[in-house]
């Protein structure tokens, strides 16, 4: 499982011209699935993400996590994040999970994520065609991969 955060301080996700999801101060995730994810990735990454501490504290110094700040959390699917660029110049997303494996693990992603914050999960449409907007505040960009836990 890889996820791309993004520290914002706003962020929505549109789906046929209509807002799905967003959220002011807080965290942007982009999630992609591999063939290989399992609920023990799930558990690490999210716990990764949530406790992670790259909010400023009262001196500027990145010290507070998301709950510490009370901040609310974007979720957005996307298998792109295993695309292989090996060969050629078309990426290839063959280590991207089937869709019907990827959305199940999503939807856990998304569920271990809310137990974690104690609220809900803001989160865009398995499949769809979406526009994301954001401002990323910092800006502050981070990827974790949990197969390569650095």
């Amino acid at each position: 499982m890889r996820c791309l955060i993004q520290r914002v301080s706003e962020a929505k996700v549109m789906a046929e011209s209509n807002t799905i999801g967003q959220i002011k101060n807080g965290l942007l995730i982009f999630v992609g699935i591999s063939n290989d994810d399992t609920d023990e990735d799930i558990r690490w990454i999210a716990s990764k993400i949530i406790q992670m501490r790259i909010f400023s504290d009262d001196n500027g110094k990145m010290n507070k996590s998301i709950t510490d700040v009370n901040g609310d959390v974007l979720i957005v699917s996307q298998f792109t994040l295993f695309a292989s660029t090996k060969k050629g110049n078309r990426p290839s997303f063959t280590n991207s999970a089937p869709a019907d494996f990827a959305e199940m693990m999503y939807k856990k992603f998304i569920t271990e994520c809310e137990n974690l914050l104690q609220k809900k999960a803001e989160s865009g449409v398995f499949a769809a065609d979406m526009k994301v907007s954001l401002i990323n505040d910092g800006p502050v960009t981070i990827w974790i991969d949990s197969k390569n836990r650095e």
